[in-house]
């Protein structure tokens, strides 16, 4: 009795049910004070003006074959057998694959759910519990049913998860981008330094037979009695240094077959199989002269970059969703029946509805917690961006000066050479006339071989440098039509 009378003044009182409902969405979870704080950085702020100004400027990017302008088939050859076979990509695929599966099933969790059942469960009841009839006796239900649930996506928190999802995808899809440009531009690097060390061993080898003419003119000077076994011991001393120096570039060269046979995916049978590289001569790439807004969209890096602070975004509006009242329903119809012979009736119909609607209201902090990971997610992801967008520029800033500098260098290098070997065939000749000593002419053969040396390393800087920038430009990498789109626009949970 009391508890009807309590139940009419209650419901005959509005301002009761009111302050009851205050009372209850007071003591709710909520997300009071918890926001990202991660601002992306605008990629026109970064100055590089002044730095860049001496670089040619043009308007074309790295091409995404690129090695081809290096003209040589046997390396364009190369990057296509190590796109079919190298395992870093098809772990970078199968991590692709795994993403869009995920995205596919946070879609999947929007939908609604339809499910057929059959079951039977049978018993028999002891007379001990229960006398006969029922006692004593086998009794099976036989039920089939379909059955329907859907979850009300009231606040768009699921369309959130799944977009997160799809975000997360397009990133691990221009990961995978990325490890072939990486591949590529490390391929060409090997093969530049497996050309490189070919030079080396040709230098070597020009040494060591000027050391051995050397010899046969010591020789013959003291067979003629006008040198001494001294200056003979200082030929025959130079003999093994420069055996030692054809030794140390061959097994440069076996160490850059080696790397390209790993770069392929191959045994280390397949560098033995590698032709000597043609020479190659540096890229001509003017910089594009929409630097730095452009890396933006032109390094895959930085796009993946860009996805994750989008997917965390997204991330941060599914976890904010959590706070709010949550409907969801299910349904059943079906049939049921002790009988089998009976199942098929109409009689045996039943039906099932089960609404519901849920609001968090104590959960010890859990929700919150979620949030806060998911804003610090977004934090660190835009972070990731901006020091992408950042190590970009200085990348290209790098290059740029590196090949200015080495430029230089190397025409003043080549003038060293002409020098130097002017001074060795004098020094050759004034000894072979008697006019100079041998230590002369060892000193300046010496000096012949290191500017030779050092030229071969300036080359192959040069040579570095140029696929370095290519790389640093985004390595011929072009996104698709929706990414500057996605780019361009800031994160909903960063308004």
């Amino acid at each position: 009795m009391m508890k009807k009378t309590l139940r009419r003044q209650v419901s005959s009182h509005p301002l009761v049910l009111s302050a009851l409902m205050v009372a209850l969405l007071a003591g709710c979870a909520n997300q009071d004070g918890l926001s990202p704080q991660g601002k992306l950085l605008d990629a026109n702020t970064l100055a590089g003006k002044n730095t860049l100004a001496a670089a040619k400027v043009g308007s074309a990017w790295p091409d995404q074959v690129w090695w081809t302008t290096l003209g040589d088939t046997q390396l364009s050859a190369l990057m296509d057998e190590a796109f079919k076979n190298n395992p870093n990509l098809d772990a970078a695929d199968a991590r692709t694959r795994l993403a869009l599966a995920q995205a596919g099933a946070a879609d999947a969790a929007r939908m609604p759910r339809l499910d057929a059942a059959a079951a039977y469960s049978g018993i028999r009841i002891p007379g001990t519990v229960l006398p006969p009839p029922y006692g004593d006796s086998y009794a099976a239900l036989k039920m089939v049913s379909l059955k329907f649930s859907y979850d009300f996506d009231l606040w768009g928190g699921q369309r959130a998860a799944w977009e997160a999802a799809v975000g997360q995808s397009r990133a691990t899809l221009i990961d995978a981008q990325q490890s072939r440009i990486t591949l590529s531009t490390n391929i060409a690097r090997t093969y530049s330094q497996l050309g490189y060390a070919w030079q080396i061993q040709d230098i070597a080898k020009a040494d060591l037979q000027r050391a051995q003419n050397q010899l046969d003119l010591v020789q013959q000077r003291v067979s003629a009695g006008i040198d001494s076994q001294v200056q003979l011991k200082q030929a025959q001393s130079a003999l093994p240094a420069a055996r030692q120096q054809v030794e140390a570039a061959h097994q440069q060269i076996d160490d850059g077959q080696l790397a390209l046979a790993a770069l392929l995916g191959a045994g280390p049978d397949r560098g033995q199989q590698l032709a000597r590289p043609q020479a190659l001569q540096p890229g001509v790439l003017a910089l594009p002269g929409v630097l730095p807004a452009d890396l933006v969209g032109r390094r895959a890096d930085i796009v993946a970059a860009r996805w994750r602070v989008e997917s965390a975004s997204k991330d941060i509006k599914a976890a904010q969703t959590r706070f709010y009242p949550d409907f969801n329903l299910t349904a059943a119809i079906g049939l049921a029946s002790l009988s089998m012979g009976n199942l098929p009736e109409w009689e045996s119909r039943y039906a099932q509805l089960g609404p519901a609607l849920t609001l968090p209201i104590f959960d010890g902090g859990r929700l919150r917690a979620n949030l806060s990971a998911k804003d610090a997610q977004y934090d660190l992801a835009v972070a990731q961006y901006n020091q992408a967008l950042v190590n970009a520029m200085h990348e290209v800033a790098a290059e740029v000066s590196a090949i200015a500098s080495l430029n230089k260098q190397v025409v003043e290098q080549k003038s060293a050479i002409q020098t130097v070997q002017e001074a060795y065939d004098l020094a050759t000749q004034r000894y072979k006339g008697g006019l100079g000593n041998y230590l002369d002419v060892l000193s300046v053969q010496q000096q012949l071989l290191n500017a030779q040396m050092r030229l071969a390393s300036l080359n192959a800087q040069q040579l570095d440098a140029s696929i370095l920038l290519v790389q640093a430009l985004g390595g011929g990498y072009r996104p698709d039509a929706d990414t500057p789109a996605i780019a361009a626009s800031a994160p909903a949970a960063a308004q």
